[in-house]
Formats: C-alpha cells, sequence, structure tokens
C-alpha cells in the first residue's frame, strides 16, 4: 500500500536536522515551564513531554495525566513553540485534542499492538494533525508500516517516523539496538515519509546523544527528537539519558550536516565496481549452494540429520575471525554466515524430503 502523505508544516520543516526537545515526563509546572523557556531561548520550535508514561513495571511515575495538559498550553502561549506528547489510547487523543496539542507521537509498546493502533486510527479519523509513530519494540519493519497505514486510512496524512532502536535481552553498549538497517530499509520503501532519529532511547546516556545525532544525520534522516530537561539529574523518569538544554544546543551546534542533493557523478565508478563485486557474491553464493545440495543428498542416502552443529560452530567462528582479520566486524561477518546457513539448511531440507 502506497502512503498518502502531506508535509508536516511545522516551523521547522526547511531546517534539517528538525528538533524536537523537551522532558521525558512533565512532571511539575515550575519543571515543564523553566525547561520550555530555555530551549525557546536557544531557538527550538517543537516542545516535547510526556504527559502519559508507560513504564515497564508499576510503581514508577506514569505521568501526570490531563492535570500536565494545562502546562503544555501555558509552554504554546507563552513561548510559541508546538506542543507534543505521546497518546496511548483513544481517551489521551481526546485529551490531547481538546487542550490544543500540536503534535502527537505513538510509543514503541503501542506501535507493536495492532488493535492499539487501529483503536488510535478510529480516534483520529479526520483529525489534521501530525503524528509521528515510533517503531514497535521488536525488529518488525511490517508491524512498523502497519502501524502508519492504519493511520493513513483513517485520513492522517501528516505522518512521520520515529526510530528509537530495538529491545534486546542482551545489553551491551546501548539501552536499545539501533539496528539501522531497519529505518533504512523504510526510507527505501517510504522515502517521501519523514524519518527522525530518538537518539535518548536509543542510546540510554546522555554521552551517547551528539554520536548517535550525528550518526543519524550521516545517514541522512530528517530529524531528532531528545529529551531535555531543565536538571536532567533530578527527572522523575530515565534521567541518565536527558540533557540541558545548554547541552541540547552545543551537541547540535557540532553536528556536521553533510549535503544529500550533490551529484554522485564522482562515485559512478566506484558505484560499477560495487555492482561488479556483487554479482560476484552471488554467483559465488550460487555454487556454495549447489555443493550444498549434493550434501543434502548424501545426508539422504545415508540417513544423517541436516544440521550438525559442530560443522556449523566451526564455520561461524574461524569466518568471524577471519572477517575481524579483515578488518571486518567479526559479529557481521556472523550474521552473514548465519544467513547462508539457513538458506544450506532450507535447501538440503527441500532435498531430504522429497
Amino acid at each position: 500500500m502506497e502512503l498518502e502523505l502531506e508535509k508536516l508544516n511545522l516551523p521547522s520543516d526547511n531546517e534539517r536536522p528538525f528538533v524536537i526537545a523537551g522532558p521525558c515526563s512533565a512532571e511539575t509546572e515550575e519543571q515543564v515551564m523553566t525547561t520550555a523557556r530555555q530551549l525557546a531561548s536557544k531557538g527550538c520550535h517543537n516542545f516535547r513531554a510526556g504527559v502519559w508514561k508507560p513504564r515497564t513495571k508499576p510503581g514508577g511515575f506514569e505521568g501526570n495525566g490531563e492535570i500536565a495538559l494545562p502546562w503544555m498550553k501555558q509552554v504554546k502561549d507563552e513561548t510559541g513553540m508546538k506542543v507534543s506528547t505521546e497518546v496511548a489510547t483513544p481517551e489521551h487523543v481526546e485529551l490531547a485534542l481538546k487542550y490544543g496539542i500540536d503534535i502527537l507521537w505513538i510509543g514503541a509498546r503501542t506501535s507493536a499492538n495492532p488493535f492499539a493502533m487501529q483503536a488510535l486510527a478510529d480516534a483520529l479519523q479526520g483529525v489534521d494533525i501530525p503524528v509521528f509513530v515510533k517503531n514497535p519494540v521488536n525488529p518488525d519493519l511490517e508491524l512498523w508500516i502497519g502501524a502508519l497505514e492504519r493511520l493513513n486510512q483513517a485520513g492522517v496524512k501528516r505522518l512521520g517516523a520515529i526510530h528509537r532502536g530495538f529491545s534486546s535481552y542482551d545489553k551491551k553498549m546501548y539501552r536499545n539496538l539501533p539496528m539501522w538497517q531497519i529505518p533504512i530499509e523504510l526510507r527505501r520503501r517510504i522515502p517521501q515519509l519523514p524519518l527522525i532519529s530518538d537518539p535518548s532511547h536509543i542510546g540510554g546516556r546522555r554521552e551517547l546523544i551528539a554520536p548517535l545525532c550525528q550518526q543519524a544525520m550521516d545517514l541522512g534522516f530528517d530529524g531528532l527528537i531528545v529529551e531535555s530537561h531543565c536538571s536532567p539529574d533530578e527527572a522523575w523518569s530515565d534521567a541518565k539519558q536527558q540533557v540541558t538544554p545548554d547541552v541540547l544546543d552545543f551537541i547540535l551546534s557540532l553536528l556536521v550536516i553533510r549535503d544529500e542533493k550533490v551529484t554522485t557523478e564522482g562515485i559512478h565508478e566506484l558505484r560499477k565496481q560495487i555492482d561488479e563485486i556483487d554479482n560476484q557474491l552471488v554467483e559465488l553464493l550460487a555454487k556454495r549452494m549447489r555443493v550444498c545440495r549434493e550434501i543434502g543428498t548424501y545426508k539422504r542416502e545415508h540417513n544423517m540429520t541436516v544440521l550438525q552443529p559442530t560443522r556449523y560452530n566451526e564455520i561461524i567462528d574461524k569466518r568471524g575471525a577471519q572477517g575481524a582479520l579483515c578488518s571486518m566486524d567479526s559479529e557481521f561477518v556472523k550474521s552473514v554466515f548465519e544467513a547462508v546457513h539457513q538458506e544450506s539448511v532450507r535447501q538440503q531440507m527441500e532435498i531430504i524430503n522429497r
């Protein structure tokens, strides 16, 4: 399905990156207004704050709800900034619209639930307001696109996507794994869809915000949504990933924004080399699969199981180490050969089950 999209019509539409900034949660009127005034003084056009906060476990601060909405209206009236918040239920949508919220976003837990997305789409039927959809918690591009399609079918045409990374049991450097290939594929599939990055939730630590912002810009993202708090260490939620408006302004001032419109003529010959190498890779993979099918025939004739764990582990470990010696990330090389092995197993299964 092709999305019918219109421009977001935000004050910073023509800027790259356009920035939405503000605290994780709207905690108190004083905290909201202090942060908003500081951000406005730095030239911020779009303010964000969580009015309702979905928490992983009960007992944490889950937002002030409707009590905080007049504070957002005050931000809008005093500073002229557009104001935005997360909505997760039709009731949230109704209240946000009642208090004049300009921009809505839908969180990762909600976008992962088609029932919740349809309920929100029904609540937004015919409403002309920018709506951003965060990627689902799990790395599922079709689910992300499906959430956008449900809103679009309801008549929401000012749509955008927020990349906030993907949850992982094995926490490493990031709070949420970026898995950049997924938003890149989203951009390829829907090139006209505004795509913004959420470095706060990807990194989970304020020292990672600057490099993540730069990486998003290098990949051609349109904007950023960053958590900024007047006193981040005292924040009631996600304190470690918030920065002061001064620090945010400094981070943004250091960004290198590369020109997306520069001609690619200068790399034409290099791209031809890439195409030739890719053709060779496909031919080599085809040769490898022919050998795998011969192995499958041998296993069928000798009543052997398809999967040989010792051999599989040997391939993955050897190729990962070999990749590292060739200046490639070993995990990348392992993932490539995991995919190759998976296809090898599929082809051998076809032969054995004939």
